[in-house]
């Protein structure tokens, strides 16, 4: 009897509802839950979502938006939370922490609310920290005032917080904590943009290290993870370490045109970030390049990525090269080049 309840149980369908649906994440998640026979329930704040599916239900939300999120939650059974602003502009320091920390917040207190089964929460590697030279990046790092990170990684930081705040509220949930995510089929913002780059013949380049991972790598744990009996974890998700010298040079390769060949020192990258506060200022334009972002990109960074390996045995990360090449062949067609 025993038995024949557990079964009932997985056969059960899921009322899924995954927040943030246009953003590179969340999009690709729709797509594979869609593929798997999901019904799923998607909510964008501001970009629309161009996918039609009849198991898809669209919905306009501001994860602030408390009252509405509460009736959205109404029947969900699981829970992908993707949504966040990503940003590293100081003027978006007040904003980071209203969606990343107090979006995440409404989201664990609707998911209890609405006896939710289980939440899978996309973090950051941001949210991590960082560590001395020559050290791996692991899960049991947490983030503190001394490691000099991000607004953006405090905001995410704090936002796991919050998960944990639901965990111990006896919610099911797991923390999923990616690298540089590369993928999808539009480079207009976000990680993608810097196919752009390389497309426009980018001349600078650094010999700083982070980690990257496929965004199809980072969804298929995602279902992977909410399918399991895993809980009150997180997991690190990261494909390969490598320069942003070699990933830019690969999607040059890959598009034919030229790679970076300008070396930016440690020291032009302090100039240039001061320059471009001070341009921004005067100009009221958005400030792209940041002491965070340059000094980020000077820094070699490395992910440990066996966590995951051991926990979902046959779980594999696509090799980056094949990632851009997938990604490249995407942008081609959608942008016609």
């Amino acid at each position: 009897m025993l038995q024949e309840n557990a079964i009932a149980q997985n056969i059960m369908p899921k009322n899924i509802l995954v927040t943030g649906g246009s953003g590179l994440v969340g999009n690709e998640l729709i797509k594979q839950l869609l593929s798997q026979g999901e019904h799923v329930k998607a909510i964008y704040h501001a970009t629309p979502l161009y996918i039609s599916h009849p198991n898809l239900d669209i919905i306009q939300c501001d994860i602030l938006d408390v009252a509405t999120l509460e009736e959205i939650m109404k029947g969900i059974t699981h829970v992908y939370h993707s949504a966040a602003l990503v940003s590293y502009s100081p003027k978006d320091k007040r904003q980071l922490i209203k969606i990343n920390v107090e979006g995440t917040a409404n989201i664990v207190d609707a998911c209890i609310q609405a006896g939710v089964q289980k939440l899978v929460h996309v973090s950051s590697v941001a949210a991590l920290g960082r560590m001395g030279k020559g050290e791996m990046i692991s899960e049991q790092m947490n983030w503190t005032e001394e490691t000099s990170n991000s607004t953006y990684g405090k905001s995410k930081y704090f936002g796991e917080m919050e998960v944990w705040r639901g965990i111990g509220e006896g919610l099911q949930a797991v923390i999923v904590n990616p690298t540089l995510i590369l993928g999808g089929d539009t480079w207009e913002s976000g990680s993608s943009a810097i196919f752009k780059k390389a497309y426009d013949e980018f001349k600078w380049y650094t010999e700083g290290v982070t980690g990257f991972v496929d965004v199809r790598d980072v969804v298929r744990a995602m279902i992977l993870l909410m399918n399991s009996e895993i809980t009150s974890q997180r997991f690190i998700l990261n494909g390969e370490n490598l320069s942003y010298k070699e990933i830019f040079s690969s999607i040059a390769k890959c598009f034919g045109k030229k790679p970076p060949y300008k070396k930016v020192t440690s020291f032009m990258a302090e100039l240039i970030w001061r320059a471009e506060a001070i341009k921004a200022a005067f100009t009221g334009s958005d400030n792209l390049l940041t002491k965070e972002t340059a000094r980020t990109a000077q820094a070699k960074v490395q992910f440990d990525n066996s966590k995951i390996l051991k926990t979902l045995p046959g779980f594999k990360f696509t090799k980056i090269e094949d990632t851009i090449a997938h990604t490249c062949i995407a942008l081609k067609e959608r942008y016609h080049l």
